[in-house]
């Protein structure tokens, strides 16, 4: 039964074509909006805690300017031998990062915030995926940076493209969440709101 309150505008606060992407799958209408949210870590801030709180602060950030709307903020945090690895940026620290990750195990930490702007209620969850990198060769590192540039993705990891041929295994119980936005949890928290979905 759908809720008499549910908001009517659903806002992805992203500007990732990833993410965006990917909710485009759910057949639902939405907008995007962009809030501008720091992204730096807190010193000794767990990956999961760091995720959950960008998520948080991105679907809340910009309620003022959608009053009645269902806001879906999402962050992503990679982690490698307890050290946080962001978005590189360019070419030489998407190399160094690669390099580092060469034949190792690398966790994402993935979190999806709901906020009800009307109700003030927020739903959350982070979602944990283990890649198992291969032992790739520097020119394989280089050939994948220069077809992919993947400089906005979170340990310079595009899996859902030319990454994938980097990757040993994935351990996930969710596969859209290494690209940015777990769905499934996602789903569950938008039918809370009475938003219908298959």
């Amino acid at each position: 039964m759908q809720k008499q309150d549910a908001p009517s505008v659903l806002i992805l606060a992203s500007a990732s074509p990833y993410r965006r992407e990917l909710l485009s799958r759910l057949g639902l209408p939405f907008d995007i909006a962009a809030p501008q949210v720091d992204e730096t870590p807190l010193p000794d801030e767990p990956a999961a805690k760091t995720s959950l709180r960008l998520a948080i602060a991105k679907a809340t950030r910009l309620a003022g300017r959608f009053p009645g709307a269902l806001l879906i903020g999402s962050d992503q945090v990679a982690l490698l031998d307890g050290q946080q690895l962001g978005k590189p940026g360019d070419h030489a620290r998407a190399t160094a990062q690669l390099r580092a990750m060469r034949g190792r195990i690398v966790e994402f930490h993935t979190a999806v915030a709901l906020y009800n702007a009307a109700s003030d209620a927020v739903q959350t969850h982070v979602d944990l995926t283990r890649v198992m990198m291969r032992d790739y060769s520097d020119t394989e590192i280089e050939t994948y940076l220069l077809r992919e540039r993947p400089y906005d993705c979170a340990g310079s990891a595009k899996i859902e493209a030319l990454g994938i041929t980097m990757v040993a295994a994935v351990e996930s119980r969710d596969p859209t969440a290494i690209i940015g936005l777990p769905l499934i949890a996602l789903c569950a928290m938008l039918r809370s709101e009475g938003v219908a979905l298959p």
